[in-house]
């Protein structure tokens, strides 16, 4: 690719280069607590030494990571709301007031193609919605700010769909709840960006983290 890249591109990057500042990323001293978070971001995801100055030396906290921070919150709210009401805080399928919920989705309402996505809000119990909430923070934040909220949102929203889409013809009789099909999207975009960059990254432990997204 790079020799296909014309004049004026390599003029540009050159240029790009000579305006960098040669202390970004070295000087650790002074930085507060969300500039220290950003080059973390930026040595888990980007393997280039360049796009990891590039990016902490641009980086605005406008626009913020929202998306996965709203999902999440979005989840915890609703999952106390059905809690509550139901005084259930663990298998909430099996309570039949549950399943008359809007956003569960089952097979037999595939008419209403909202359900197809709103399923991600409800959770079965502490334990689903408390994994998946960790991975969606955990990994889909640090993607989310060097990648945006558009890629994110779309990829996230991608897994959910494709869930439900592998229900409606695997199991006619499943209900389905969680975001677990989105969680998995992200952990497949977190495996395949430390495949592609295995040898640019600096993040510790690259083998632990491949064989966790593996499992997972």
């Amino acid at each position: 690719i790079s020799s296909k890249r014309s004049s004026s591109f390599k003029r540009a990057i050159a240029n790009g280069q000579r305006a960098l500042p040669r202390d970004v990323l070295l000087d650790e001293t002074g930085l507060g607590i969300y500039k220290r978070f950003v080059r973390y971001v930026a040595y888990e995801i980007l393997p280039c030494e360049m796009d990891r100055r590039w990016y902490f030396y641009q980086h605005r906290t406008c626009p913020p990571p929202v998306f996965m921070a709203a999902v999440t919150l979005t989840q915890i709210i609703v999952f106390l709301c059905y809690g509550a009401r139901l005084n259930k805080w663990v298998l909430q399928t099996y309570h039949p007031e549950y399943m008359k919920s809007p956003l569960v989705y089952h097979p037999g309402h595939r008419a209403r193609a909202w359900r197809f996505l709103t399923y991600m809000f409800m959770h079965v119990g502490l334990e689903q919605l408390g994994f998946n909430a960790l991975l969606q923070l955990m990994i889909g934040v640090p993607l989310e700010m060097v990648h945006g909220i558009l890629r994110i949102s779309f990829l996230y929203l991608a897994g959910v769909l494709a869930g439900s889409l592998t229900v409606s013809i695997t199991d006619m009789r499943a209900p389905l709840v969680g975001g677990s099909g989105g969680v998995y999207a992200l952990c497949s975009a977190h495996l395949a960006n430390v495949v592609m960059n295995w040898a640019g990254m600096r993040c510790p432990y690259k083998l632990l983290r491949m064989v966790l997204a593996l499992v997972c």
